[in-house]
């Protein structure tokens, strides 16, 4: 039984669509990793997302965390979850452990542009209207 179809385009069926995500290649699952970005920062980069990466700071817009802000501290592509600091639930020894979130559910707040080729990817796209891209 093949598990991942490349010529899949849609489905109103929520099982099928979770079905897609489920059993897509890494490569593929990094799509879903994208987060939008705060205001500020729309204005600054002229995009409405990009995709989360360690160190970014993020607050979190639903769930029992929201309006929380902190660092992500790691990420589980196979999951499509991230792991962001301060945000973590007690166990019955005592022991903290990170919650883990959807990038969907997070704003950037602050990017981690230390990586050349992610700095490079940003500037990108701020610098096509000069050239008569979509604004």
């Amino acid at each position: 039984m093949k598990l991942f179809s490349r010529s899949w385009k849609r489905s109103e069926k929520p099982s099928k669509q979770r079905k897609y995500i489920e059993n897509a290649p890494l490569h593929i699952k990094r799509i879903f990793f994208n987060a939008t970005l705060s205001k500020e920062l729309r204005k600054k980069y002229k995009r409405r997302s990009f995709p989360v990466k360690k160190g970014d700071t993020v607050k979190v817009l639903v769930g029992d965390f929201k309006n929380k802000i902190g660092k992500i501290n790691g990420t589980d592509r196979k999951r499509i979850k991230i792991y962001i600091d301060g945000i973590e639930k007690g166990r019955k020894d005592g022991t903290k452990v990170f919650i883990a979130i959807k990038p969907n559910n997070v704003m950037i707040q602050e990017l981690n542009l230390d990586d050349k080729l992610r700095r490079r990817a940003i500037e990108r796209n701020s610098s096509s209207d000069k050239k008569g891209g979509v604004k």
